[in-house]
């Protein structure tokens, strides 16, 4: 870890860049074709199974599997013939039905199925709920893979990157940290109105001025959590810091004290659906361009939250 820039010396930023002045120094390019390792070669006669396109995936992940992942198969099994294959950040009820439709039995989600991080099922043992999603998927013998630590290891980070790509802002962002954005000074307000357009938001929450100048962009999607956000304000000294979703209690209020102390610092709050999102068009796309005989779709599944 000791090889990161200054910058990364905390946990806010460096989880998932453990490898970028490596790949960067020897020029090894992560997302390679088909058949970057002898063991994850696909036989395209014989189809794909949910558990070779899952290896070839990580293949090209730095480092490999990672140890104590929850990026684990949530139904289904790795031998399961992949008949299509549907990318979402969540593997809602109705994404589920849509698979159905679509002829795919294979979703490739980025969050949790059945509601904690581990999709842990002990305590749902009698919640009807769980047991209709469960066994619609073993009733349509449908895997579900949770794609969410190795997306974010993929240099770049995956996710950022569908982000960056959806905004427009590849060439803004830092080359190194590319949560760091640099953009033509502009004012709050104009900002989110274009983050709402692009994204697809119908309205955010935000701590600040809306006439204030902008510029400097912290971009940290998902819930990366106060204490990450926090430091992250403390060392890359943003004009705003965008992010997914926040503990009100947390960095909420530590923007507000800023600003009462005088610091110049807004703070904009999309929702981690929208967020993140974007990180199901990189699977997308990744699945196009190292399996291209396979039938995959996007499925959006929207918000959980509507606005009054």
């Amino acid at each position: 870890m000791n090889d990161k820039p200054a910058l990364l010396n905390y946990p806010a930023l460096n989880r998932r860049k453990f490898f970028v002045n490596t790949v960067k120094a020897t020029g090894v390019l992560l997302l390679s074709p088909l058949v970057n390792n002898a063991s994850v070669i696909i036989n395209v006669d014989e189809g794909y199974t949910a558990g070779q396109i899952m290896d070839l995936f990580i293949n090209q992940v730095p480092g490999g599997a990672i140890t104590g992942t929850v990026d684990t198969l949530k139904s289904g099994n790795r031998d399961i013939k992949v008949t299509g294959v549907v990318t979402a950040m969540f593997a809602t009820i109705d994404v589920i039905r849509k698979a159905i439709a679509l002829g795919a039995n294979f979703i490739i989600a980025h969050e949790p199925t059945f509601y904690n991080h581990a999709d842990d099922t002990v305590w749902l043992a009698n919640d009807e709920v769980y047991h209709y999603k469960a066994d619609l998927l073993k009733q349509h013998n449908i895997a579900v893979w949770r794609n969410h630590d190795y997306i974010h290891s993929v240099v770049p980070d995956g996710v950022i990157q569908g982000v960056l790509d959806q905004l427009q802002w590849e060439k803004y962002a830092d080359q190194k940290i590319p949560e760091i954005i640099t953009l033509p000074a502009t004012s709050l307000a104009n900002l989110v109105g274009y983050v709402k357009e692009k994204l697809g938001i119908e309205k955010v929450r935000y701590i600040g001025d809306p006439a204030q100048s902008c510029a400097r962009v912290l971009f940290m999607p998902g819930a990366a959590g106060g204490r990450q956000q926090i430091l992250g304000i403390g060392q890359v000294k943003p004009d705003v810091l965008i992010c997914g979703e926040i503990s009100e209690w947390e960095t909420a209020e530590y923007v507000r004290d800023a600003r009462a102390k005088g610091d110049k610092i807004a703070l904009v709050v999309l929702g981690h659906i929208a967020s993140e999102d974007a990180g199901s068009e990189f699977m997308l796309s990744w699945i196009k361009k190292n399996i291209p005989s396979l039938k995959v779709t996007r499925v959006k599944p929207g918000n959980s939250l509507s606005f009054m």
